[in-house]
């Protein structure tokens, strides 16, 4: 690829924009002390008008991130806890007969905010995760024929516990590809549960976080991130990472043109956040095993021995290295 796109694409990002960036990932990590890549691939949603799967066992983090995002943007927030019992009328809202107004007027659901937590998102029964779709995907909701508009930025943090814990329900292919990454926690280091336990980390730390940046900074910084500079090259590159899914002996379902389209997202705003306003292929390469290993489906023949996240997680990364990374 060519070295001289820091000349042609001059980094447009305003220093103070930019500085409050930088400010913000290290507020996160200051909390958030047992993964830095999950701070950074939230923030990488975040820019790429995305939204984050996080799945880990109880007790890693995974809420207390979501809040620590939320706190620092100067918007609105709501967490909705997914129960068994949940409607989807609970999470979009309805229509309630105003008597008053002799007509029916729409309630709000919580799922109306900047950043919103789906707490436990499979705990709650396939009928209500589909309320989620169309807000995801086309950043509205529809109730008896009305739509009616999400406030922008539009942020879901959803968390699910892994899959062989009694009471869930696992989440359809068409929700899972409605979330740009999926993550995983893991457990913190000994000297970051160390700072935990004292409460220099985690969540005794939320209330200390300020909003660094505005709706409207974070309006501005996605509009950037599209404007990040692809080369044709690199192009060609994600196209023939998504196809060395779809013909890969091991996978029954490869990834989708929309898996294509987040990975390409993804690697703009890892760019952007890099300080950069063009993508290098290491932005491409980083993002792909986040972006692509929950948009494929295991052949059946293999069994349980290829079913586990972490376990695809790798199937997708030797697919990966086997394709060839442009110059």
């Amino acid at each position: 690829m060519r070295r001289d796109h820091e000349d042609t694409h001059p980094l447009r990002v305003e220093p103070l924009t930019l500085t409050h960036l930088v400010r913000l990932e290290n507020e996160l990590r200051r909390v958030i002390r047992s993964s830095d890549q999950a701070v950074r691939m939230t923030l990488t949603a975040l820019l790429a008008d995305g939204h984050v799967l996080i799945e880990d066992v109880p007790g890693v983090g995974k809420t207390t991130l979501a809040h620590a995002v939320a706190r620092t943007l100067d918007g609105s927030f709501q967490r909705i806890q997914f129960t068994s019992d949940l409607l989807p009328s609970d999470v979009v809202g309805t229509n309630i007969y105003s008597q008053r107004a002799e007509r029916f007027e729409f309630k709000h659901g919580p799922i109306f905010a900047n950043v919103v937590l789906a707490d436990e998102i499979n705990r709650t029964t396939p009928k209500t995760q589909s309320a989620l779709l169309e807000a995801m995907n086309e950043h509205q909701v529809t109730v008896d024929t009305e739509s009616h508009p999400l406030p922008r930025p539009f942020l879901v943090i959803a968390t699910q516990n892994p899959s062989e814990h009694h009471g869930t329900f696992p989440l359809p292919e068409s929700q899972l590809d409605r979330f740009l990454v999926r993550i995983r926690m893991g457990y913190p280091h000994r000297e970051d549960e160390l700072a935990i336990l004292r409460g220099q980390a985690g969540a005794e730390q939320l209330s200390g976080l300020q909003p660094l940046l505005s709706t409207d900074n974070v309006l501005e910084l996605q509009q950037m991130t599209r404007e990040v500079h692809v080369d044709d090259s690199l192009l060609e590159y994600e196209l023939a990472l998504a196809g060395a899914t779809r013909h890969h002996d091991s996978l029954a379902i490869g990834v989708s043109p929309r898996g294509t389209l987040m990975l390409h997202r993804a690697a703009q705003a890892r760019a952007l956040l890099e300080g950069r306003t063009y993508c290098t292929p290491s932005d491409i390469k980083d993002m792909v095993v986040p972006v692509f290993s929950h948009r494929v489906l295991v052949q059946p023949r293999l069994g349980a021995g290829l079913q586990r996240p972490e376990q695809i997680e790798a199937l997708i990364a030797a697919i990966r290295d086997t394709v060839p990374v442009p110059e």
